[in-house]
């Protein structure tokens, strides 16, 4: 497999509807992120080995942008024509996606942190396979309900069961 590089993302369309989240992309497509997504207090760690996608919107959720994390699926030309980015980190490794959102590695695990104040916007995770999808929104500690801990333990208790 060839090596995948880092891809800016562009600014694409995102619809909030009953169930889930709809993102559309530059090149017209669109595709449904399970959901609602689940809130949680600024960070999350995904479970292990799962495809991690990471939505900023805008304030109002009509707009924002995408990114793969650690995609070596996915060719340039193809995320750079749907307007989806990506990041390629190494073991031990963080970077800023966006002001207020950072992600890293952690074993085989994603951890997504974020300040939705310094975000200006919405910040959602979705980390999925052929098995299970998982969809979060990371908020303010006063606004979630539910702390991190707790939310990874009910996805390895989904995952065996699966």
């Amino acid at each position: 497999m060839s090596a995948r590089s880092n891809v800016a993302p562009s600014t694409i369309g995102v619809d909030f509807v009953e169930g889930g989240v709809v993102v559309r992309y530059l090149d017209g497509r669109e595709v449904f992120y399970h959901g609602p997504p689940r809130p949680v207090e600024r960070t999350i760690t995904t479970p292990p080995g799962k495809e991690v996608h990471v939505l900023v919107t805008d304030p109002d959720g009509v707009e924002g942008v995408m990114t793969y994390v650690n995609d070596r699926n996915t060719h340039d030309d193809i995320l750079e024509s749907t307007g989806v980015g990506r990041v390629m980190l190494d073991r031990d490794d963080e970077e800023e996606l966006f002001p207020g959102v950072t992600v890293a590695t952690e074993a085989y695990s994603i951890r997504v942190e974020a300040d939705p104040a310094v975000a200006d916007g919405r910040v959602f995770v979705f980390a999925e396979d052929e098995v299970s999808e998982h969809a979060y929104e990371l908020v303010d500690a006063d606004d979630s309900g539910e702390d991190e801990s707790r939310v990874e333990d009910e996805s390895r208790v989904e995952e065996g069961a699966n």
